[in-house]
């Protein structure tokens, strides 16, 4: 029975780890036109390095599909952080890769546009947007680190599950934040709507006074009382 209970602890350790690491990686693909802009919200832990890989394609009607888009079509990346502060600014090829830092956990805002002043490029068609984000120690190149420092394969492996631990750490405190920030919305509700059905019950009953007194008023004045 203590058995069972230790693979199924360690099962749901395991998963639960996966769900982790697989949240720090995110690829996807959509489509814009000439002018529209796409905007995608991450959520990323503080003092954690994000790369985001894109790469476009042009539909060619002739052909039926999308076909690598030409040099001079150019997409124009803009990142924001929680408090709407811009972080990355800067226009890049057909394809590439930026980079940013986040320095405030939360929501990040990563939007992304092409460089409407080439129409002849688009033609009235729709382009196509394969979008790669790497999080934490996924956006590290072990085979360059490798390479660069000359370490043997039981370094780098030591140096990733370092970095893994790290990241893990990161996300837990970014949960305690998140759950911290929840609490002291709550509380504020709590609070406000305790006020509020305060002021509600004083106006019921400055009401009913005046209504008392009034009704008083009318009895005297008609000597019915």
């Amino acid at each position: 029975m203590a058995s069972v209970r230790i693979r199924m602890r360690s099962c749901v350790f395991s998963v639960l780890l996966l769900n982790i690491f697989c949240s720090f990686v995110s690829s996807l693909y959509f489509h814009i036109g000439e002018t529209e802009k796409k905007c995608f919200i991450e959520e990323i832990p503080d003092e954690t390095m994000i790369i985001g890989n894109y790469r476009t394609q042009l539909y060619d009607k002739q052909r039926e599909e999308y076909m690598p888009a030409t040099q001079g079509l150019g997409m124009f990346v803009e990142v924001k952080d929680p408090d709407d502060k811009v972080i990355l600014s800067r226009q890049y090829g057909s394809e590439g890769r930026f980079t940013f830092t986040s320095h405030t956990p939360g929501e990040h805002q990563i939007c992304l546009h092409s460089n409407s002043s080439k129409f002849a490029l688009f033609a009235g068609g729709m382009l196509r947007v394969h979008l790669d984000i790497q999080v934490g120690e996924h956006a590290n190149n072990y085979a360059e680190i490798a390479a660069k420092d000359k370490l043997t394969e039981l370094q780098l492996r030591v140096r990733q599950l370092v970095e893994q631990v790290d990241q893990i750490q990161k996300e837990q405190n970014y949960q305690r934040y998140r759950e911290e920030r929840f609490r002291q919305t709550s509380e504020s509700t709590n609070q406000r709507v305790l006020w509020w059905s305060i002021v509600q019950t004083l106006i019921l009953v400055a009401i009913g006074i005046w209504q008392m007194r009034h009704l008083k008023s009318f009895f005297e004045a008609k000597k019915l009382v």
